[in-house]
């Protein structure tokens, strides 16, 4: 059964083998990277075509007989100051990803932390009000690599205080993180309550 250390106690604390022990997808895995980051996508850009740009629709010259060539208006787009041709418009990048496979992508993504000994739980009651020193020699006593990835209960206010200023430490909500949050931190700390909630999420209803 894989297992994490408890920061500062010095004790290891038993993990769910579903949650932490699961073989790692590829597959799932990059799927769901691309949706989570394809979500946060604004997808505001934007150019103006020839029915916006300022001008008038009226034909420049007549059709025949200037020894010119033919032109209709010009806001065409090989006009100066013309409209663009097939630009950007704004649009939603987001694609659907079966739960299911959200789940497993997530449980592979705790499971690697797991193996590779990365993972490390928080007591978060020691912080009833914000102590970024103590949150930093938690760290340090610990000695893994940054950044490092804190992920609290909403109600954990004071440990999310404590560690949210220290350099290449990020800190979320267990309902906020995703797949990318966790394979983007080199070393994941979970307080007893996320490390719960974490688990529900990847194993709880899994036929759902």
């Amino acid at each position: 059964m894989p297992d994490a250390p408890l920061l500062g106690a010095g004790e290891k604390v038993s993990l769910d083998e579903e949650a932490f022990g699961a073989r790692f997808a590829k597959a799932l895995v990059h799927q769901s990277v691309r949706a989570e980051r394809a979500a946060r996508r604004r997808g505001t850009a934007a150019t103006r075509r020839r029915g916006v740009v300022s001008g008038s629709g009226a034909k420049p010259w007549r059709q025949k007989g200037t020894g010119r060539a033919r032109a209709g208006s010009t806001r065409a787009p090989q006009w100066t100051g013309g409209g663009t041709a097939f630009g950007p418009q704004p649009r939603s990048y987001t694609f659907k990803v079966n739960r299911k496979e959200q789940r497993a992508a997530l449980r592979s993504a705790l499971s690697l932390h797991a193996e590779r000994g990365s993972l490390a739980i928080l007591d978060a009651s020691a912080f009833s009000a914000p102590r970024t020193r103590q949150a930093l020699e938690l760290l340090e006593g610990w000695g893994k690599e940054r950044p490092t990835l804190v992920v609290l209960a909403a109600e954990e206010s004071g440990a999310a205080l404590s560690f949210r200023n220290l350099d290449r430490v990020y800190v979320l909500e267990s309902a906020s993180v995703g797949v990318s949050d966790l394979l983007g931190a080199a070393s994941l700390v979970l307080s007893r309550p996320a490390l719960d909630a974490l688990s529900a999420r990847v194993s709880a209803q899994r036929g759902s």
